[in-house]
């Protein structure tokens, strides 16, 4: 059946070997609280029968099949390796159908056995440590006298039909003696390695041997059993029990990189490591075996959210690297994605800036949020979601960057008119509203906003027919001068096309008098020579070819405020407003 989520990345015994490793890291270094000095060799032996299962559970049901199990070759080293692993309730088991062997004198010693199995004194039985030493040593006495019985039992009759069923019960036996050449022999003869003969050691051995004992016990044991030198798990294990971190860390490395980067960073926040600086690479063996990590997993960028975190847990030199990885990898990576829909593409985007938004925030680097919304505004900008391209500008505080998108949004209407200019203008609205709370410098970016999204009103309201308050607003533009003054010749022509379509009450007489401000200024400028300041766009808007044909454009609008202020007027020049020729 296959996985919900994939197939696995690599097999299950590569996981397993990982767990193992791991596992035995946090047994051996980080042990619960206040047991750091308690007996370590049950724990040990724990960890070797979960990841190391001996005997199979195979080998336990074919013999528990059989009428008299101790016929079969695999009886004894069977009975024998559940002894020395400690699996008491299987030794028992198989010492209860000793008691049908053929052997009286066999029969006469199990009894003695199975309780001896079964009142083995366990350290988490026992509220001190002492008490535990004390049963343990009373527990060995009843051992000892045992073996006295075993040696009773004359040479001739140690033999059954087909064994010296002696001798392999005298192998049991000295395993609970604590002998421990015995148990290093009785461990090569099953095949077992160094890692069963230094976990029984603290089980039979010496039942009170620490962590900080493991490392000489173990380099007693592998001159007689070496760790397998082809095997990466083996290696780790043996660097581990030898108390060697930087060996372990060489050894994880070759296996996988993400054990050796976890280690690593254990290992740094237990004192194991030197936190020195290497002066070639500027980087701790943490750090590098971290980064190291990040390296690998580079190679698929859609890992980015997990490298990144990993990336600033490095210094200096792991920061730039993370930085570098948000604004290079997350949004042209959804891009590309995306690219047959724009709207996917924007709201990929947009949920991509959260994350990279998040993890700075949680980071601390104000600096890389700022920019990879600037990166995103750029990106929608190209799409022409000048909406969002907008927020995200305002978002990254790039006025330049803003005022780009803002000119675009305008060159709509002088290239596709008011209606393409007015669907994309309408979506600043929302960010025209935070714009205030946002900047306290430039009003100039504020400024050119504000001017696209009311004069994108000002085209809604006229198509809606509501002249007066189209007029309001072009007033309002002109007199707070929010209007770019290149706009200005447009906004008077745009007031008197809506003078024409209505009555005499658009306009008050200062408003008219505004109007004919502007007008001048516009004719005064341009015969000064800086025409191109304001008749640029509405030149372009009509497909003139010089200043003249937009100043052509503009009479009708000098006669149309001309004649409409004859009617309004009655009085003289105004405010001191005369009409030119």
């Amino acid at each position: 059946m296959p996985r919900p989520d994939g197939p696995l990345q690599f097999t299950s015994n590569h996981y397993r070997i990982l767990y193992s490793c791991f596992s035995l890291f946090v047994l051996l270094y980080i042990p619960e609280p206040e047991y750091e000095k308690a007996p370590v060799g049950e724990e040990l032996m724990e960890w070797l029968n979960i990841h190391f299962i001996e005997p199979s559970t195979e080998e336990g049901d074919h013999l528990s099949s059989l009428d008299s199990p101790w016929e079969d070759d695999s009886f004894w080293p069977y009975l024998t390796r559940a002894t020395l692993r400690g699996l008491t309730k299987a030794s028992i088991f198989f010492f209860h159908t000793l008691l049908k062997h053929p052997s009286r004198e066999m029969q006469d010693l199990i009894p003695v056995v199975i309780p001896l199995l079964e009142s083995q004194p366990r350290l988490q039985n026992f509220k001190a440590e002492r008490d535990f030493a004390y049963a343990s040593r009373r527990w060995l006495d009843k051992v000892k006298a045992l073996r006295v019985e075993m040696d009773r039992v004359p040479e001739e009759l140690r033999f059954d039909d087909h064994d010296n069923w002696w001798d392999s019960l005298s192998d049991i036996v000295g395993i609970l003696e604590g002998r421990g050449e015995v148990i290093q022999r009785v461990s090569e003869e099953l095949g077992a390695d160094w890692k069963e003969v230094c976990c029984a050691w603290g089980v039979f051995v010496d039942t009170r041997f620490r962590r900080e004992d493991l490392p000489e016990i173990v380099s007693e044991v592998v001159e007689q059993m070496p760790p397998d030198p082809t095997s990466m798990e083996d290696m780790i294990h043996s660097a581990l029990f030898s108390d060697q971190p930087e060996q372990a860390l060489r050894h994880a490395a070759q296996f996988d990189p993400w054990l050796a980067a976890h280690l690593a960073d254990l290992m740094e926040s237990l004192g194991m490591l030197d936190t020195s600086v290497n002066s070639e690479s500027e980087l701790s063996k943490r750090d590098e075996y971290v980064l190291s990590y990040t390296d690998y997993l580079h190679s698929d960028p859609t890992l980015w959210r997990i490298i990144v975190p990993y990336m600033y847990s490095c210094g200096e030199i792991g920061r730039e690297r993370g930085d570098a990885l948000l604004l290079r990898v997350p949004l042209y990576l959804h891009v590309k994605k995306t690219s047959d829909s724009s709207s996917l593409a924007a709201e990929a985007i947009a949920n991509t800036v959260k994350e990279v938004s998040a993890l700075c925030l949680e980071h601390q680097r104000e600096h890389v949020r700022r920019e990879a919304c600037k990166v995103a505004a750029q990106l929608l900008a190209r799409q022409k979601d000048y909406g969002l391209a907008v927020t995200y500008y305002i978002s990254a505080e790039d006025w330049p960057g803003l005022g780009r998108v803002i000119d675009r949004v305008l060159e709509e209407y002088i290239q596709n008119g008011p209606a393409s200019f007015a669907s994309y203008a309408a979506k600043f609205i929302h960010s025209l509203q935070e714009l205030p709370s946002r900047i306290n410098t430039e009003g100039i970016f504020a400024h050119r906003l504000t001017f696209a999204v009311r004069y994108a009103q000002i085209h809604r309201l006229r198509a809606e027919g509501e002249s007066p308050a189209a007029i309001f607003e072009i007033i309002t533009l002109l007199r707070e001068e929010i209007a770019p003054k290149s706009w200005w010749a447009v906004l008077l022509c745009d007031a008197v096309d809506l003078l024409q379509g209505g009555s005499n009450s658009l306009f008050s007489s200062n408003d008219l008098v505004l109007l004919l401000r502007r007008l001048e200024e516009i004719h005064i400028r341009t015969s000064q020579g800086c025409g191109d300041d304001y008749l640029n766009v509405l030149l372009r808007t009509i497909h003139g070819k010089s200043e003249k044909d937009a100043l052509d454009r503009l009479k009708p609008v000098r006669f149309a405020l001309a004649k409409y202020f004859a009617r309004c007027t009655v009085s003289g020049s105004h405010n001191g407003v005369t009409l030119s020729q």
